[in-house]
This record gives C-alpha cells, structure tokens and sequence, in this order.
C-alpha cells in the first residue's frame, strides 16, 4: 500500500489517502482482529469491498503511529468509532483507494468518488431544482462536489436517516479544483450549517468536513 497523499487541516484534523496495492493476505498480515472482525471480514465476499475494509484498518494504524491492536468498532448506524483513543473518525473508500479522517475537533465525514458521467442521470434524486439551477448540465466535477459534501455530511451526523434531496441543501457556489462550499441540514426541526471543502484528487472528487455547527 502506497501513501498517495497526507494532509494536516490544523493541529486537531487530518485525513490521508492509500493506494491499495497488496493481496487482502498481505494487509491482513499486517492487523491484529478480534473474533467480531474477523467474523464481519469473513462475510464480506472476496474483492474489493474486503480490501476496503482492510485497507481503511491498516491505515488507522498508520496515521496512530501503532502496531498494536485497534479497538475500531461500529455503532448502530454503522459510524466507525474509536474506544481508546480521543479522535473522531470518518472512512471512505473508492476503487483501488482507501480514506481516513480523524480529528479531535468534532465529529467528521469524508468521501472519495471515482469520477464519472453516470452522475447526470440521477443529478434529480440528490438535487433539488434550485441546486441544480446554479449547475451546468454538464459540469459533472461539480455534481460529485455536491454529491461528496452531502455525504460527508451525512457521515458526520451519524449514517443516521437523513435524505440528501429532501434534508440538505448546498447553497450556490462557483466550482474550482479546490474550494469550500455551505450545505444546510434540516433535521429534527432544526437547521444546520456545514462549511465542506473539496478538491479533485486524479480521477476522483474529495469531500470533508469537520463539526463547526451554525444553528
């Protein structure tokens, strides 16, 4: 596995990205699992959703500088969490790539999206019309940016049952390579206000955010 890029936000906040590279063997070789991971690992099929999730493992253990055993376990929603060290995390995964976002700020959300077309054809179900007014049909860089914030977003709050089309919404901004853009959540009577960053990285679009709620 090859680190691919590392970034500090600040001194509480950073993420990085891995090529995955090694046979689910090799990086196995490199973890030490309970009997529940082991079993979880188990019932995923051989391919790539199994590297993921042992790609993600190894590079936990990376960024926390340890060889040693990580209690990595998952809530009830499926959030990844932490039991022995302060960080709050986010995973994400794409193809031959594997993410982290830790930070002691807040909670936190990331994800990584290979690049493609096909975003087009369901711009209508994660979009209301007055975000697609300020998007041209054909910028589809801009559609992942969106497409990431919200789901950073929705790891940050907690997997927990928020729609994208009907609950968050990204207020107008002018696409760059790298940039900040505001998504608003509604959610439980109350609205929310999330500064998330972008940026394309190679053939995929990145989206974080880190807690830094305006309600």
């Amino acid at each position: 596995m090859g680190l691919v890029y590392l970034r500090e936000l600040n001194s509480e906040t950073k993420f990085a990205i891995w090529k995955i590279e090694e046979s689910a063997e090799e990086l196995l070789g490199r973890l030490q699992l309970d009997e529940r991971e082991r079993a979880k690992l188990e019932s995923f099929n051989k391919g790539k959703r199994r590297l993921h999730w042992l790609a993600t493992r190894v590079l936990l253990r990376y960024l926390l500088k340890t060889e040693q055993y990580i209690a990595c376990p998952s809530d009830e929603n499926g959030k990844p969490y932490l039991v022995d060290y302060p960080y709050k995390i986010s995973l994400t995964h794409s193809y031959d790539y594997a993410g982290i976002l830790m930070s002691t700020q807040g909670e936190c959300g990331i994800d990584l999206e290979i690049v493609k077309d096909k975003i087009v054809r369901i711009k209508d179900k994660f979009m209301k019309p007055q975000e697609l007014a300020f998007i041209k049909e054909d910028a589809i860089e801009q559609f992942y940016a969106c497409w990431c914030a919200k789901e950073a977003v929705y790891k940050l709050q907690g997997n927990k049952g928020v729609s994208f089309l009907e609950d968050m919404s990204i207020l107008p901004f002018q696409y760059k390579p790298q940039g900040v853009l505001t998504l608003v959540l509604r959610k439980e009577k109350k609205t929310y206000s999330f500064q998330v960053y972008y940026e394309k990285f190679q053939d995929y679009m990145l989206g974080y955010v880190v807690e830094a709620v305006i309600g």
